[in-house]
């Protein structure tokens, strides 16, 4: 059983941990508050370098042209009009568009191969087992079958026993008692 004691003690723990969260959370809602400074555009950071392009996470840094753009957010890819997959760059300088998708793509497929595989492995896990249980139960019913038939072999002898011991045997198993 609990003790009083430590049930007070959680209690006041739960508590500071309660307003512990609400200081947090009042002192992050302030300084959200406070107005960050308007990111600048893209294009006014071009011919600078890929890191300064890329602080912002808007822009999309294209190699040979050297320019700043603003991602093109209406496709998913930006097209090689604006920018050759292989020279766009986003979020970091050191992975370009191409090696992204195929790196994408091929960590996809083995995500979806690996929940297949796990889900063939389930579902064969499953009738294994379902198997096993058929098989116990079929075990089981035989061994029930064969003390049922044990028990009604015994009770024969039994019923016997007592006709021999009466007078009441029959000769022929196959004739009606009323007939001697």
């Amino acid at each position: 059983m609990v003790s009083t004691r430590s049930t007070m003690t959680g209690v006041c723990r739960a508590s500071v941990a309660a307003a512990a969260l609400a200081l947090c959370g009042v002192f992050l809602s302030t300084e959200a508050q406070t107005p960050d400074p308007a990111p600048s555009p893209c294009a006014s950071r071009s011919n600078s370098s890929c890191a300064d392009c890329l602080q912002n996470v808007t822009c999309l840094w294209c190699g040979p042209t050297q320019q700043c753009l603003d991602y093109p957010v209406r496709n998913i890819l930006p097209p090689s009009s604006v920018c050759p997959l292989t020279d766009a760059r986003w979020g970091v300088c050191w992975v370009n568009f191409q090696v992204l998708i195929i790196t994408m793509s091929v960590l996809a497929g083995i995500i979806i191969i690996a929940v297949l595989v796990c889900c063939c492995c389930c579902c064969k896990c499953e009738r294994v087992g379902s198997k096993r249980e058929d098989a116990k139960v079929e075990r089981q019913t035989r061994a029930r079958n064969a003390r049922q038939k044990a028990r009604r072999t015994e009770m024969q002898l039994r019923h016997d026993e007592i006709r021999q011991k009466y007078g009441l045997a029959k000769d022929n198993p196959y004739c009606r008692m009323d007939d001697r």
